[in-house]
């Protein structure tokens, strides 16, 4: 066996296209490689302080004494991989276990890349082996990374290697591992089943010690932090010394359980805990304990005003929480440095936190363990939508004057798909005029549609066609889906029965019939507004919209109910349509987030603008706070502007403008006496007073900005002073540029002293379920005493009264 493998292969694989295989070249390929050994993700290849001349004869001799046993991957003419194959017989692992003839070893490392695509890696290691076991020689691979390179561990795990033993080698701690050719096809087949038929541990995987320890930790420094912000916990402070980082000692004595919690941390404007996770300590009856987040809230329950019939739906949200924590951390996090360059969805499957308010924030009651593998914005994985077709007698389809149902389909679906939908209902007799095309979350498909609606598909009121071609992503919002397949498409949003953060995630069909035309409104609103143009602010519209009705469930029941709220979905643009080349987009939630080292995403960002923090924040508070300023003063129009609603635009990491969503569901117009079309009047409320400002004092100033000073305060060398009187600032500005609105300024008074303390933790504890009146959401609110308004100190010398 002359020749290890085939000096030149290629394999093509489906959403990621052609990798190829050449052997090293010294001379074209040695710097690259250099580069690559430096970096501090190659910490396991073992040669960081080598240098690039030490690295070339290292090479040189390799290839001398084992011709043909180094290559270079090749995708879309760029290098992306090295690989190092041998003999095991010949090498010195065979010392330690007994090698057969036909055993070969590899050693893999992976280019480092600024823009993750998913399933990469993986595509990597599949080329890889199916490249090594063209040699028909091989009949088995061996591998010997070390114990602690988990991400490679679950790269061989899925292709079907088996751990054998731990084996000490000179220079590191290894498992051995090996795959022969029938486990990696076996392997490579259980990942097509079904998922139904999958019982494999993958479901639990990140459930183990160290994981579950960390992420306990976290959430109970978030919990701690949330329940004290909203005076549902009192802790105590130790002494009056503040240390070098401005940090004091508290504690947390519940004397009933005889456990006392103590901590360091900063009490930071509108009353923000920043508690530092790490000195988190729990004592009971004398003795330090392991700390257990569930344990904590069941300790609290009392003080936290938890009831009986809540308590045991919350804990699962609680537990459900953690557990997607721990699937974050476990699997291969990007970090910061090199998240600021990935693309829309990457960052999108890349959050760790979820809402930053809410303790249970990824509930999802409804899903069990495939669904999570399957559904969750985390787990990114592969969605095809179920198509039905919905009988015109049940069923309503709404769109924008600019757009019709069958531009909507074949531009969504394409002709091809839409014939061969049509042609299903032709050969079971029905007439495909009399239907119109549905889609369906495939949650909702199998567990709600065949069992609720049975009737309707007995009655062929609904027929089941199929899944769709496209691919699609779940979004944080879970039950919004982005199309891998053709990104330029729109996003679908379909009612996702599951309960989460206090609501059953549905879609109302009679909502939807209104959808489009408040969209169109709303939209022709901004398009003709100056201020807004000139801050850049958009929509991205609801551009269409379809519901199907449950007749018994109508006839039932005469108030609302989950199960009217089954059968409806919308289109929404997609802001890959709308931005220009040179720019790109992300969640604004990505504003908070932190890697699994704990860096924050915020400061990366800003040192990537290489913009002062300063200069950053006021074009991002012109981007964001200003258009909301002016629809609250010139329209007193609100928003639910939390970050995972807005989409921000940026060039070279700079903020340009952003995209507001999710807007026939969540604006309102604070004026019962507004004059709008009747297109759009069901968004008019009567709203109390003292309410209104709430848009801005609690949802932007609370529910955001409470964080970003935090952040910027703690990580980005940027004082919360600052950040304040730059929120400050933008306010008085716009205030002094339009004179003509003092009247809103005065009933809308964002430069108060004090503000309302809105308590949504205390809104979830009370009713897990049903958590506001979306239709009139300031009687359901729950609040504490007030809050300092941190703007305050900066309006002292403002001339606006």
């Amino acid at each position: 066996m002359s020749n290890i493998v085939s000096p030149s292969f290629e394999k093509n694989l489906p959403d990621l296209g052609t990798f190829s295989l050449r052997p090293l070249d010294i001379d074209e390929d040695i710097a690259v490689i250099a580069d690559w050994v430096k970096r501090d993700y190659a910490c396991y290849w073992g040669m960081q302080d080598h240098t690039e001349q030490q690295v070339r004869d290292f090479y040189k001799n390799l290839i001398e004494n084992r011709p043909d046993s180094v290559f270079i991957g090749i995708y879309q003419e760029q290098p992306v991989f090295l690989l190092e194959c041998y003999w095991a017989q010949k090498d010195q692992i065979s010392q330690y276990y007994d090698a057969l003839p036909d055993d070969m070893g590899m050693h893999i490392l992976v280019a480092p890349s600024d823009k993750k695509i998913r399933q990469f890696t993986w595509g990597i290691f599949q080329t890889i082996i199916a490249f090594i076991f063209s040699n028909s020689a091989v009949n088995r691979i061996v591998v010997e990374p070390n114990i602690r390179n988990e991400k490679i561990h679950r790269l061989n795990l899925r292709a079907g290697f088996v751990y054998h033993k731990t084996v000490q080698l000179p220079h590191k701690t290894a498992g051995l591992a090996f795959c022969t050719r029938e486990q990696h096809q076996i392997a490579l087949q259980s990942a097509e089943l079904p998922e139904t038929l999958n019982h494999s541990d993958a479901f639990v995987r990140h459930l183990y010690p160290a994981i579950w320890q960390k992420v306990n930790r976290l959430h109970l420094k978030k919990a701690i932090s949330e329940f004290a912000h909203e005076c549902l916990l009192s802790p105590e402070l130790l002494t009056e010394t503040t240390d070098q980082d401005g940090y004091q000692q508290y504690h947390l004595e519940n004397h009933e359980h005889s456990v006392d919690y103590h901590f360091r941390a900063r009490r930071l404007a509108l009353d923000h805990w920043l508690i530092d996770a790490d000195s988190l300590r729990k004592m009971q009856a004398g003795d330090w304990v392991k700390l257990d987040f569930i344990l904590f809230i069941i300790e609290f329950k009392k003080q936290l005003g938890i009831s009986d019939t809540v308590m045991p739906t919350y804990l699962e949200e609680l537990t459900s929480t953690l557990h997607s924590s721990a699937f974050k951390y476990h699997r291969s996090g990007i970090k910061v440095e090199e998240l600021v360059n990935a693309d829309f969805q990457a960052i999108e499957a890349e959050m760790m936190e979820g809402h930053p308010i809410f303790v249970a924030n990824n509930g999802r009651i409804g899903f069990d363990a495939e669904d999570f593998q399957n559904f969750s914005p985390e787990s990114a994985s592969d969605i095809r939508l179920i198509w039905l077709a919905a009988h015109k007698s049940k069923a309503h389809f709404a769109c924008i004057e600019q757009l019709t149902y069958q531009q909507l389909l074949e531009q969504e679906l394409g002709k091809e798909e839409v014939t061969q939908f049509n042609n299903k209902l032709i050969l079971m007799g029905l007439n495909p005029e009399e239907y119109l095309l549905m889609p369906f979350h495939p949650w909702q498909w199998q567990n709600k549609l065949p069992s609720v609606f049975a009737h309707d598909l007995a009655n062929r009121n609904l027929v089941y066609l199929g899944k769709g071609s496209d691919i699609y992503q779940a979004q944080q919002s879970i039950r919004t889906l982005f199309n891998r397949s053709n990104p330029q498409r729109f996003y679908v949003k379909a009612a996702l029965s599951i309960l989460n953060m206090g609501f059953m995630r549905g879609l109302s069909p009679y909502y939807m019939a209104t959808t489009p035309g408040i969209n169109e409104w709303l939209f022709d609103l901004v398009e003709k507004d100056v201020v807004l143009q000139r801050c850049g602010f958009r929509l991205l519209r609801e551009v269409a919209s379809i519901g199907f009705r449950s007749s018994y469930y109508e006839q039932a029941i005469n108030g609302d109910t989950p199960y009217k709220k089954m059968m409806a979905a919308l289109w929404r643009e997609n802001p890959l349509q709308l931005i220009d080349k040179d720019q790109n987009v992300m969640s604004m939630a990505a504003l908070l987030h932190h890697d699994q080292q704990g860096n924050a995403f915020l400061p990366a960002l800003i040192s990537a603008s290489g913009l002062s923090t300063d200069e950053w924040v006021r074009r991002y508070l012109g981007c964001y706070l200003l258009p909301l300023l002016h629809c609250l003063y010139a329209y007193d129009l609100m928003f639910m502007p939390h970050g995972e609603n807005i989409i921000m635009v940026l060039e070279k990491h700079i903020p340009q403008y952003i995209f507001m969503k999710d807007l026939a569901e969540e604006i309102l117009v604070m004026n019962p006496d507004a004059d709008l079309p009747e297109k759009a009047s069901r968004v008019k409320v009567n709203m109390p007073e003292e309410m209104k400002s709430l848009t801005i004092l609690s949802d932007v100033f609370d529910g955001v900005f409470r964080y970003l000073s935090a952040i910027l305060d703690e990580q980005g060398g940027y004082p919360q002073e600052d950040f304040w009187k730059a929120v400050a600032d933008c306010i008085l500005d716009y205030q002094l540029e339009h004179p003509e609105l003092r009247e809103k300024f005065i009933q809308y008074e964002l430069l108060t002293p004090e503000i309302k303390r809105c308590c949504l933790n205390r809104l979830q504890i009370a009713n897990n379920r049903q958590m506001l009146d979306l239709s009139d959401p300031s009687k359901s609110l729950k609040f504490s005493e007030n809050l300092i308004n941190p703007i305050a100190e900066f309006v002292k010398t403002a001339h606006i009264k």
